[in-house]
Order: C-alpha cells, then sequence, then structure tokens
C-alpha cells in the first residue's frame, strides 16, 4: 500500500503508449486462458489499442503528450502491482482468486476494472499532474475522453462474457445482482473526486497517504465481493467465452 500512495518518481516514467500495448498483449499470452488476470488484461489491453489508435491519428485529445503520460503511469500501477511483493489492497481480490472455479470470466474483468479505475487511476491523475507541472482541471477534457473509451470497452466485455443463461434464469440472479451494484459511470465519477482530493492534499503527506490507503482498502472491499463465487455451473456456462477471439 505504501507504493501505491506515493507520488511518481518523474525520472522513471516516459510516453511510450506503444510499448504498454507490447507488455499488455505478451502479458495476454502468457498467461493460462482460465487465469482471471488474462480476462482483465485482455479487457485492458483493447483499452489501451483503443488509446494508442487515437494518439496516433491525432485530433481527439486536447493534450496528446499528457494523455500519453497519464496513460503510462496508469498503466503502470496495475503492472507493477502483478510483481510487488505486497500488491495493494485493492488488486489483492483478483490476484488472490485468479485461479478460483467459481468466479466467472465477466466478474474478474469487472473486478480489475474497478481496481485500476477508483484507485490507480486517480492516482495516476496527481502522478501525471506532478510531472506534467499542471492542475487535475487542466486534464479534465482528456480525463474524460479516456473514461469515454473504457465505457466503450467495458460493454463490450459485458457482452463478450456474459454467460448464456436461457436454460436457468433463476441461477443467473445472482451474477445480474451483482452486476447491477456495479456502474463505470460511478466508478468514473469516483475516480475523479479521488483525483480531486488527493491533489488537494498533496502538500500534506500524513493526510495523502491516509487518503490514500483509505482509497485503496475501500476499492479492494468492492473488488472482492465482485469476486463472490457463483457456482461450478455458471463457470462451465461462461467457459467458452475465455477462448480468443
Amino acid at each position: 500500500m505504501a507504493a501505491a500512495a506515493q507520488p511518481a518518481d518523474p525520472a522513471t516514467d516516459d510516453d511510450d503508449v506503444g510499448a504498454v500495448v507490447t507488455r499488455l498483449r505478451g502479458l495476454v499470452a502468457a498467461l493460462p486462458a482460465q487465469d482471471g488476470v488474462a480476462d482483465f488484461t485482455a479487457a485492458y489491453l483493447t483499452v489501451t489499442e483503443a488509446l494508442a489508435a487515437h494518439l496516433a491519428a491525432g485530433g481527439y485529445f486536447k493534450d496528446p503528450a499528457g494523455v500519453a503520460r497519464l496513460d503510462v503511469l496508469f498503466a503502470g500501477r496495475f503492472l507493477d502491482a502483478l510483481t510487488a511483493p505486497r500488491a495493494p489492497a485493492c488488486w489483492r481480490p483478483l490476484l488472490e482468486l485468479r485461479l478460483h472455479p467459481g468466479v466467472l470470466p465477466l466478474q474478474f474483468a469487472l473486478c480489475g476494472m474497478n481496481a485500476h479505475i477508483e484507485h490507480d487511476l486517480p492516482l495516476a491523475v496527481v502522478d501525471a499532474c506532478t510531472v506534467l507541472g499542471c492542475s487535475p482541471d487542466e486534464l479534465s477534457g482528456d480525463f474524460h475522453r479516456v473514461n469515454d473509451l473504457l465505457a466503450q470497452v467495458e460493454e463490450q466485455v459485458r457482452d463478450r462474457l456474459m454467460p448464456v443463461v436461457d436454460r436457468d434464469l433463476a441461477a443467473a440472479e445472482p451474477l445480474l445482482h451483482l452486476l447491477s451494484a456495479w456502474s463505470i459511470d460511478r466508478a468514473r465519477d469516483a475516480a475523479w473526486a479521488s483525483a480531486a482530493t488527493l491533489w488537494e492534499l498533496r502538500g500534506r503527506p500524513d493526510a495523502y497517504r491516509l487518503a490514500a490507503g483509505a482509497l485503496d482498502d475501500a476499492t479492494g472491499l468492492v473488488c472482492r465481493c465482485l469476486l463472490t463465487p457463483l457456482g461450478q455451473l455458471r463457470w462451465e456456462q461462461a467457459a467458452p467465452a475465455r477462448s480468443p477471439g
């Protein structure tokens, strides 16, 4: 948790979104299909590829260099969590339950989105603003453009990984209840509010550390709820969706 509560070191960051895409592709290729981390990483790769395409085309973002820096810092939070001796609390549920046979691929993907958006994104905004010498307000427009890409991919992920439950609607009720309790719109709004709060606390290290730690713990609690096991039957229904398309 301590690593998540500290601003980034500008000397260790660059703006190579293409390198992030390469790392994510390698991760997807290396992970077993049954690994829940692969479910999230595949979704995240789609977001990052879309962002890279918009950056290459030009005209979509007001500050392409700032967005590239934000994206690299953002991705780094997830990639660092995978190899950290003790991952942030928000990532522990996914890392601990990644092979649980009763958790659906869709749950793993949404759990990763929740950890990355609600925890990593606000911290990455603070990191990017520190490096770029700007305030969050100056990144607001592009922040919401990135969020639009996240929303598009979240919808695609739900459509692709939603299990077929025509034969047993009652069995799907726990999953539908779980999915209705999480909203990417609320997650994005919360991420922006957290970024603004942390930015105001940047000159007060103790308060910043406490606020970032509380954010980490609260996000981890939601992530663990999203990974509530829903049974072997539902896993079998969803299993074909794990094959790369």
